[in-house]
This record gives C-alpha cells, structure tokens and sequence, in this order.
C-alpha cells in the first residue's frame, strides 16, 4: 500500500490524511485497498489530527465525518473511499444518497466534537483566519483588538462549522476526485477554506 501511495507522488498532508482514514489496512497487514479486516465505522474510535489551527480541526473534523457517512450507508469506511474515488460509475441517485451521507456525517462529527468538549473556541482560530483572509489593513487590526469574550459570545464554532457544511458543493468535490486518495485532501481542504471565509465574513460584522 505504502508503495502505490508513494507512486501517485501526493503531497504529504494528502498522505496523513488518507493514513489516518486507511490506516487500519496497514494495522492489518493489508497489502491492498481490500483489507483482510475492516473496522467497524459505526464504532467510536479515537481519532487525533496531525496539525494544528483550523488545518487540524477540520482534518479531524473529515475523518470522523467519512466514519458516519460509512456508518449511515452500511458500508465500511475503505469501501466508501473507493466507491467515491471511481467517477463516472454512479448514477444520479446513488450520488446524491453519497452527498447526503457525507454532509450528515461531517454535521454528526461537528456535533460529537462539541460533546466531547474537542471543539476549539472560535477566538483561537481567528489569527489564523485573518492571516489567510484578504481584508483591508485597518479592518484587519480593528478585528485583531475585539477581545475574545466577544468573538466567543458572537461565535459559536459549531455553528461556523454547521453553516460551512450546509454550503459546501460536495457535489462538484465528487465530480473531480481522480482517486480514493483525494477524497479526504479535497474535503479538508474545502472545509478549511470554507471556515476561513466564513470566520472573516462573521468577524466583520463584529466591527
């Protein structure tokens, strides 16, 4: 698996990512994307991110929500990854039962992560996001000096996250994913930049 992974010469935050979705074949001495064993997705399992800031949040945030989308159709996780990976294979009506799958399960990890006290307060993702948004100097300085009692009480980040996950066009992130390793880099990346915009957008009604 190692090998084949290394052959289609992915970035490394795309081959942490598909690690921690896949790994489990590896635990298993799966020498193919059929592992000898899947895990239950429907279990809870801990699942801890490699980066940090909005990047980790939301990579943690696609590998629980791929475990419930696996969960609520049945399938194991490797076996949704694949089938997802394969365009041109499905019919309209078994992607869009895929796209409500994949939204739920993003939304039902949001509302795990707030359960288990994971989620961060949206005040320490707003350097990050302001560092990444294209505001106007003196905006910018003017959002970097609200104190964070205020952005936490005007922002809550389930509902940054929520509302990001409502928005997202998991309909043309399908379309365009090449393999089954894409699957997880294009979600985290979707959802990263989703949160960032929407971060700045709400920050600015705080001024």
């Amino acid at each position: 698996m190692s090998t084949r992974l290394s052959a289609l010469g992915l970035p490394a935050l795309a081959l942490a990512l598909v690690g921690g979705v896949l790994g489990v074949q590896l635990a298993y001495g799966g020498g193919s994307f059929e592992p000898l064993r899947s895990a239950d997705p429907c279990t809870t399992r801990e699942v801890a991110s490699r980066s940090d800031g909005i990047e980790g949040l939301t990579e943690r945030l696609v590998l629980i929500g791929v475990d419930e989308a696996a969960c609520d159709l049945g399938v194991t996780r490797e076996a949704l990854i694949l089938e997802l990976g394969q365009p041109g294979t499905r019919s309209d009506a078994q992607i869009d039962v895929q796209i409500d799958a994949l939204r739920d399960g993003l939304s039902a990890a949001v509302r795990r992560m707030d359960e288990e006290g994971t989620l961060p307060p949206a005040s320490e993702l707003v350097d990050e996001a302001l560092d990444s948004a294209d505001l106007n100097r003196f905006l910018e300085i003017a959002i970097r000096a609200i104190p964070d009692s205020v952005v936490n009480a005007a922002l809550k980040t389930d509902d940054v996250l929520l509302r990001t996950i409502a928005d997202l066009d998991l309909r043309a992130l399908l379309a365009n994913l090449d393999d089954q390793a894409d699957l997880n880099a294009q979600l985290e990346e979707a959802v990263t930049q989703a949160v960032v915009d929407s971060l700045a957008d709400r920050l600015r009604d705080l001024v």
